[in-house]
């Protein structure tokens, strides 16, 4: 309780410039999706950010640069109260389900916008209404601008800002996939990581140690690398499958969600419906074996849209689809999957072009937008508390917007 009032005093004491742009993050996870962003606004932008996370161990906390504050609000009370009162012009964030659970928007006019994390869909395995609290939505590609503006038009929701944002961690996965990649060396165990989604439909909730049993014994190294919602709703199934195979010298075990190495020295991916296969296939460039076990659906009115969804759409263009049932079968699938690695280079190279956005410069682009996105909101609020900022033209909708919780941009 201490150190959450503590957080949150530190936050209501900060002048107004610190409050221009706000960054908040759940997890120390997460600091990989706003590390380069908060970079280039403190850096070449000259933007002062403030940084809230909830983690104590959040690498964001070690940071230092005379354009960044960072503060500490752990879960409970003071973050619940941090949420519903503060005052700032632009909050961004990956937390999903704004409004819709314990952390609600602002009661002050506040623009929030929302840091896709994965190049996923956003119909099927989000909630249904996830994405409809926020101002603004960061997409990673065409696909989730269609899908948010097909459920706009089907619910009658107010457009949202849409910005063609791209992935940055897919471009970061392309570089260091590029400086990492070697040939299999003849003779050494071809590496397979085992990257699933959560859920209790998910590989090492069902059938992960008989997978492993298989690979193991068909001569692979396999490397477990849990989803961390994984470690924090279902803990003894993942302990179970890891404690099976600790003593085998060709199993791994890894569950740092912002780790590469594992990715990199990997020859093949294993998932479910992780959208992780992406980032996989597209950035690195190399195959994707599905074990195909129920989706994990927490929207069961997702076939409303009439799109199906990027996990499924993408599966057979990136590899292969074993069923749970035939887990024998995997072995011979990952050698038809890595037989021919340079016409799979090729192929993954021409899909990415068309499915994400601005690849090579996510990140400039995106800070900069949302500086572009801050400036507008101060603006807005100045004029909302009677304080003109010469300059900046903000009309009457724009100040009835901020008091009403709904978008200042519709793109077109």
């Amino acid at each position: 309780m201490f150190s959450g009032w503590k957080g949150w005093w530190q936050f209501k004491k900060l002048p107004w410039d610190w409050r221009n742009i706000v960054v908040y993050s759940e997890s120390g996870q997460d600091w990989h999706q706003f590390s380069g962003l908060i970079e280039h606004l403190n850096g070449p932008l000259g933007r002062k950010t403030c940084y809230v996370t909830s983690d104590a161990a959040d690498p964001g906390l070690a940071r230092e640069h005379e354009n960044f504050r960072a503060v500490h609000i752990p879960e409970g009370l003071f973050l619940t109260i941090f949420f519903q009162t503060k005052e700032a012009d632009v909050v961004v964030l990956t937390v999903m389900d704004l409004n819709n659970l314990h952390l609600k928007r602002s009661l002050h006019p506040v623009h929030y916008i929302y840091l896709f994390h994965s190049m996923g869909s956003t119909h099927m395995v989000d909630n249904e209404d996830s994405y409809d609290h926020y101002e603004t939505l960061f997409c990673t590609g065409p696909h989730q601008i269609a899908e948010i503006r097909r459920r706009e038009e089907l619910k009658g929701l107010a457009p949202k800002h849409l910005f063609d944002y791209g992935h940055p961690r897919l471009e970061q996965v392309i570089e260091e996939g590029h400086a990492g990649r070697r040939d299999a060396v003849p003779g050494e165990p071809v590496t397979v990581l085992i990257a699933p989604t959560w859920g209790e439909q998910s590989i090492f909730n069902t059938c992960g140690s008989t997978l492993i049993q298989v690979l193991l014994d068909a001569g692979y190294r396999v490397v477990m690398r849990p989803h961390y919602q994984s470690l924090r709703r279902s803990p003894q199934a993942i302990a179970a499958v890891r404690e099976a195979f600790s003593g085998h010298g060709r199993f791994e075990y890894i569950d740092r969600m912002g780790e590469t190495d594992s990715i990199m020295r990997s020859s093949l991916l294993i998932t479910d419906w992780s959208a992780m296969a992406l980032e996989y296939a597209l950035g690195l460039e190399k195959p994707v074996l599905f074990i195909d076990v129920p989706r994990r659906i927490r929207n069961p009115n997702w076939r409303e849209l009439g799109i199906e969804p990027v996990e499924s759409s993408i599966r057979e263009q990136v590899g292969e689809i074993v069923s749970p049932d035939s887990l024998d079968g995997a072995p011979a699938a990952i050698e038809r999957l890595t037989g021919d690695p340079d016409r799979f280079r090729a192929k993954m190279r021409e899909l990415r072009e068309t499915m994400v956005f601005r690849l090579g410069h996510s990140i400039p682009d995106g800070a900069a937008e949302i500086a572009r996105i801050a400036d507008r909101s101060e603006a807005v609020h100045f004029m909302a508390r009677g304080v003109l900022i010469p300059g900046q033209e903000v009309t009457v909708m724009d100040t009835m917007a901020a008091h009403c919780h709904k978008p200042l941009y519709v793109a077109a």
